[in-house]
């Protein structure tokens, strides 16, 4: 039966005409993706999965690459009818095989993954911290002497290399695209006009989805979540690096609950990429 149903499918690199398909199969398993999630995954890096004779996606993966030497794999489903034949791995190894092999790997995985994951060589190097809240609470976060402005295209080059430095590779594509993408978008500048920070959020079909946030200390990164969720009427969702207790605690003063730690998995790499500690808030796990 097995063998009958994986000679009926076909390994295909997808494009936006099929996002209702990805759309449906996301849900089937859920998840929340939606048609401008899935834009920018395209826009920012490949999705590939495979199809059935009559065109139904059964599976899917995204790789996203970025500049230097770093991508991230997300996205990974298959349908629950489909499960056991090894589509996982083979839809996985399609987006490793899409890359030059001086690439490092980074994916935040399920528990029901993992084992698939650490069977391709992938090893466990830390956790995210996946926050949900129900209703926000402002927590009056301390009023520091800095400023918190609307997005301005002359920023863009100033977001870029912070994120570099926090996040610990260039991601100039993806953020163009993620900014498009954003309900809001703000900067933070010291007294002296130098930006020093900065956060978007994402309305999403269930969550509000806050992430990045780049910040020098906690605080400010307070200050970023209440001006990006201060007024929002509905769930909101916030993935925390590890080695943020102080502003952790300060989310869930907030409202937020956490609901999970999945591992973040590293392939060709036993360690993070070089971080400055300065991310508090990841754009989504799909990303990295």
């Amino acid at each position: 039966m097995i063998t009958s149903k994986m000679a009926k499918l076909h390994l295909v690199q997808f494009d936006k005409k099929d996002i209702p398909g990805l759309i449906e199969l996301s849900e089937s398993v859920g998840w929340d993706y939606d048609e401008h999630e899935i834009g920018t995954v395209m826009s920012s890096g490949k999705v590939f999965g495979h199809k059935n004779n009559e065109g139904k996606i059964v599976s899917s993966a995204a790789i996203i690459p970025y500049e230097t030497n770093l991508a991230s794999i997300g996205m990974v489903i298959v349908n629950k009818e489909y499960r056991g034949m090894g589509l996982g791995k083979e839809v996985t190894q399609q987006c490793m095989n899409s890359l030059s092999s001086d690439f490092s790997i980074m994916l935040i995985s399920t528990e029901n993954g993992k084992p698939l994951y650490e069977k391709m060589g992938f090893r466990i190097v830390d956790h995210v911290h996946k926050y949900i809240c129900d209703t926000y609470s402002t927590s009056n976060p301390a009023n520091r002497k800095v400023i918190i402005e609307q997005f301005n295209e002359s920023d863009l080059n100033k977001m870029i290399e912070l994120d570099e430095e926090a996040y610990g590779d260039k991601r100039s594509t993806f953020l163009k695209h993620r900014i498009n993408q954003s309900k809001d978008c703000v900067m933070v500048k010291d007294t002296i006009g130098n930006i020093i920070g900065f956060g978007l959020s994402i309305l999403g079909p269930i969550n509000l989805i806050i992430g990045p946030i780049v910040a020098p200390d906690a605080q400010v990164a307070s200050m970023i979540l209440e001006k990006l969720a201060i007024g929002h009427q509905g769930k909101l969702r916030i993935d925390i690096p590890s080695g943020n207790g102080v502003f952790m605690e300060a989310v869930e003063k907030c409202g937020f609950v956490n609901v999970s730690n999945p591992p973040i998995m590293m392939f060709n790499s036993t360690k993070m990429p070089q971080r400055n500690g300065e991310l508090f808030g990841i754009a989504a796990q799909v990303f990295g």
